[in-house]
């Protein structure tokens, strides 16, 4: 049931980039464009996907057009609106809670947040963090109130972009979540362990959103391309299949994109005069003619001709479109991760995949440059130094050669990496070390170790005892200690039985035996 003190548009399947369109209101409130908070009206409004007048409805976006009106319509998120999921009972049982949904573009974010309010009769109130401060928020609340004691109606607060609001804006709505006055729905892209001040993320439920699957895309398009009252039914459209499932998978798991495209694409289709079609049989429409001319039905289209989007059609309005990839963001940081543990894990195929899929997103190719370095070091070690020298030249043959043409030689580096030999045993020892010297302080350097440039330094004993190691039998003086005088030695470094490190290590326990045996030998000396 629509609430007449409701002024806002109801459920849809897309989260919008900006705040909503802001809905006619008393003069006094006409100012009020950065929220929906502004004292509520009388005047009942349609439902979305119900044009109000007909000149509105025709400039109004498909992707808004197209916004689902009940949970059955709703396509994707099956997770969290599956029969016994958490959600879909506090929908369908009127039990709200406050609540954070975090996940990428065009998945669904706001539509549920209307959705929700829709569902239980509750008054919707919409903000943007990009736009709102304070005063919105308190405006807001204001009108929760008003609406509880007036009409004794809950009221839905959607905080769009939620992740922008600084510390104090978050601690403005803590205790109105907390005495109910205010259900809480924040939509965001970016995680809100770190985005989300602690009080108020502990007063909110998580649920994540999806990408929307290939499939679940290819029915958003079917259904906008059938549906005539508010898709593009009343249009004579021919788009084959594999057209159809090409512009899912360039819509990225983004519905609301996929709807913008399809909307080009109709706008830029080869019109063909309808009365040049031979004939229209049952598999044209399998062939991807919409029922708009061959339902029997309906009333036929005034349309005359045949809007035919082909492969020509489709590259031209998907040429510039890019794949999700947030700089700096949790996509960023997952995808650089899949890449370190695809080398890690020694699958150069995955490796070059995850590589590609960040250089097609629009990463910073230096940025790989420098991790690919840092990998060298941390995971392949001494188990083939090589591969330090080559991270080195794909950074200086991309800074050389620039893009596109130095991305091959970090290719080159990241399949090295991945077919390498790994070892992390020096990235291990350093940690420990490091460990080692923040537990014990500062140590005094022992005599024998010590500078003596001056002769005053060697009266004081600088440099005493001291064996210089190329004098020495096989250039190793057996027996020397090379640790603070107040410290047991401690062993770090332990390599790795594979690749070079394995050699090193032989050449390293021989060593070590011969320190264990002439210091025993030292101890024995003494007590003789």
């Amino acid at each position: 049931m629509t609430d007449p003190h409701d002024s806002h548009d109801q459920p849809g399947l897309f989260d919008a980039d900006q705040p909503h369109s802001p809905s006619k209101r008393s003069a006094a409130a006409s100012g009020a464009a950065k929220s929906d908070c502004a004292p509520s009206q009388t005047t009942p409004r349609p439902r979305t996907g119900e044009p109000r007048t007909h000149s509105e409805a025709r400039f109004r976006p498909l992707a808004d057009r197209m916004r689902p009106r009940s949970l059955s319509d709703f396509i994707g998120q099956s997770h969290l609106l599956g029969p016994e999921s958490t959600l879909r009972q506090a929908i369908e049982n009127n039990r709200l809670h406050s609540m954070v949904f975090w996940g990428p573009p065009g998945t669904g974010k706001t539509t549920l947040a209307r959705m929700i309010a829709h569902e239980s009769d509750a008054v919707f109130m919409s903000v943007s963090a990009v736009l709102a401060g304070v005063k919105d928020i308190r405006a807001c609340v204001a009108k929760a109130k008003e609406q509880q004691s007036t009409f004794g109606k809950r009221s839905v607060l959607f905080v769009d972009e939620v992740h922008r609001f600084n510390k104090a804006q978050q601690d403005a709505f803590l205790p109105h979540v907390e005495d109910g006055t205010l259900v809480f729905v924040g939509a965001t892209t970016e995680n809100p362990s770190f985005e989300l001040n602690n009080a108020l993320l502990s007063r909110l439920r998580v649920y994540v959103l999806k990408h929307l699957t290939a499939t679940d895309l290819r029915r958003v398009i079917d259904f906008a391309i059938d549906d005539k009252e508010r898709g593009l039914g009343h249009i004579n459209i021919e788009m084959a299949d594999e057209y159809r499932d090409a512009l899912a998978s360039i819509a990225d798991g983004d519905a609301r994109h996929a709807l913008v495209l399809l909307e080009l694409a109709v706008d830029c289709a080869k019109r063909i005069p309808l009365s040049s079609l031979s004939s229209l049989s049952p598999s044209a429409t399998a062939s991807g003619l919409s029922s708009a001319s061959t339902s029997e039905s309906t009333p036929a289209s005034t349309d005359q001709t045949v809007h035919r989007i082909d492969d020509a059609v489709l590259k031209e309005v998907t040429r510039d479109s890019f794949r999700q990839f947030d700089k700096g963001g949790d996509q960023f940081y997952d995808q650089i991760s899949a890449l370190h543990k695809s080398m890690r894990g020694s699958d150069p195929d995955a490796a070059l995949y995850w590589l590609c899929r960040m250089l097609d997103g629009g990463c910073d190719p230096l940025y790989i440059a420098r991790r690919t370095l840092r990998f060298a070091s941390e995971d392949i070690g001494n188990a083939d130094p090589r591969a330090a020298q080559l991270a080195s030249y794909a950074w200086d043959s991309l800074q050389r050669l620039g893009s596109p043409e130095g991305e091959l030689a970090l290719a080159h580096a990241v399949v090295f990496m991945a077919c390498a030999p790994k070892s992390n045993a020096v990235y291990s020892a350093f940690k420990q070390a490091m460990q080692f010297v923040k537990e014990t302080g500062t140590q005094p350097v022992p005599m024998t170790l010590r500078n003596a440039p001056t002769t005053l330094m060697k009266e004081l004993g600088h440099g005493d005892g001291y064996r210089y190691a190329h004098d020495e039998a096989d250039g190793f003086a057996a027996g020397m200690s090379y640790f603070p005088d107040t410290l047991n030695a401690v062993q770090f470094y332990a390599p790795a039985e594979r690749g070079l490190e394995q050699r090193i290590g032989e050449r390293l326990n021989t060593l070590r035996e011969k320190n264990r045996a002439a210091m025993q030998a030292q101890t024995e000396n003494k007590l003789d």
